[in-house]
């Protein structure tokens, strides 16, 4: 499975940005997928989560400026940020969760390689 995040760039406090992962190789529609950011200096978080089912969660920090959605048929997952904030500043990454029993006795992960978001004015 890979991976691929874009949609990252610079902009001002209080923009907005979509980010996109799309996924290639394995079986999408059965991956709780999420996106993940790491700020420098600062381990890696959870930002949002998005199931199978499309059921959701969010980290405090970005509930209701954040919303996570995916596309099966288009195997995407999308990160939609508005009222961006300087500490949203990160490498963001999206993350796949395979369930067990597919490739492995026990869930798999498979991570693209991040797009870094910067908000600054």
């Amino acid at each position: 499975v890979q991976l691929v995040e874009s949609g990252g760039g610079l902009v001002q406090p209080g923009g907005s940005l979509e980010l996109s992962c799309a996924a290639s190789g394995g079986i999408f529609d059965i991956y709780h997928m999420g996106w993940y950011r790491q700020a420098p200096g600062k381990e890696r978080e959870m930002v949002a989560t998005i199931t199978v089912g499309g059921g959701t969660n969010y980290a405090d920090s970005v509930r209701g400026r954040f919303t996570i959605s995916r596309d099966n048929d288009k195997k995407t997952v999308y990160l939609q940020m508005n009222s961006l904030k300087f500490d949203d500043t990160a490498v963001y990454y999206c993350r796949a969760q395979e369930p067990a029993g597919y490739t492995d006795y026990k869930p798999v992960l498979y991570w693209g390689q991040g797009t870094q978001v910067t908000v600054s004015s």
